[in-house]
């Protein structure tokens, strides 16, 4: 019986049916090799196969998805660790004097998973945008991220009496007054209070009202009570009433005290000059970290 002819449809993307290969035959035989032509033309048969395009296309649409949107992690997933679950047992009581129970902890879980998953609810719907509060506490956040990161050296000790130098002032001791003052008011009305504090029959009122200003540094007084009123405390004999005007009007003023300021030695205030180049080296790493941070972003000033 004749074998039956194989349909075309099962010849796929139009490639000729293979031959198995005749190990017998001799290479150097023109015809047991096979057609350049025959290659060719299976070769343009399936550049020209529409199923082949399509899968191409596919490929390639599929590949463009994946990189401009890459697979994010599982929102629906909230994962309680082990150091959280520690945190909260470390963190239930100050004194330390005993664990929480397991139902305890166990409230003290749910009640952070529960807010955990407002939190993703919330953000998902927009709830966090245009809130100054939500804003600052992750500002805050990243703040503390960045400055958990820095790693200052210690300086050396000619690097601190270069910084004591230039930041002298800010320990030097300043010269300071002690004085008392009574309540603003008309000039008038200060001069009669003068007569009754020097005749020692003022008011009760007035006493209670008088107030009692110890160790103010006098480079402060110009900002707070005007520079005449600063001059004049100074030029007062300590001891004795007058009336000064200050910014906002009269007082009755007695200088009480005077220490004059003195210059910081290196020496006896050492540690805090460290401390404090500590703190102001970490915040200037910070600042250019911050810094780096704000070159990725163009900032548009509306007028």
């Amino acid at each position: 019986m004749s074998t039956p002819a194989m349909p075309n449809a099962t010849r796929t993307f139009g490639i000729p049916a293979t031959v198995s290969p005749d190990h017998n035959a001799n290479p150097a035989d023109p015809t047991t090799r096979p057609s350049v032509l025959s290659v060719s033309a299976a070769a343009r048969a399936l550049l020209r196969e529409p199923l082949l395009h399509f899968m191409v296309l596919g490929a390639l649409i599929f590949g463009i998805d994946a990189a401009l949107h890459p697979q994010q992690k599982d929102d629906r997933v909230v994962v309680v660790t082990k150091a959280m679950r520690q945190s909260f047992i470390d963190n239930f009581d100050e004194d330390k004097s005993r664990v929480p129970s397991d139902d305890e902890l166990a409230k003290m879980i749910e009640s952070w998973v529960a807010s955990e998953i407002l939190y993703r609810e919330g953000k998902a719907l927009g709830v966090d945008r245009g809130d100054d509060m939500i804003r600052d506490r992750v500002a805050f956040k990243l703040q503390l991220l960045i400055f958990d990161q820095i790693h200052v050296a210690r300086p050396t000790e000619d690097q601190l009496r270069a910084w004591f130098a230039s930041n002298h002032a800010r320990f030097d001791e300043q010269e300071r007054v002690g004085f008392y003052l009574t309540p603003p008011t008309d000039q008038i009305t200060a001069q009669r209070q003068l007569e009754d504090i020097q005749g020692q029959h003022e008011s009760e009122e007035l006493q209670k009202q008088t107030r009692a200003i110890l160790g103010r540094p006098v480079a402060s007084l110009a900002a707070s009570f005007g520079e005449g009123f600063r001059d004049g405390l100074l030029a007062m004999p300590q001891g004795q009433w007058n009336i000064l005007q200050s910014k906002d009007g009269w007082h009755v003023v007695r200088l009480d005290s005077r220490r004059p300021g003195a210059l910081a030695i290196f020496e006896n205030v050492r540690d805090e000059v460290a401390r404090i180049w500590q703190t102001e080296e970490t915040r200037k790493q910070a600042w250019e970290a911050v810094s780096r941070l704000k070159a990725n972003y163009k900032v548009r000033y509306e007028q």
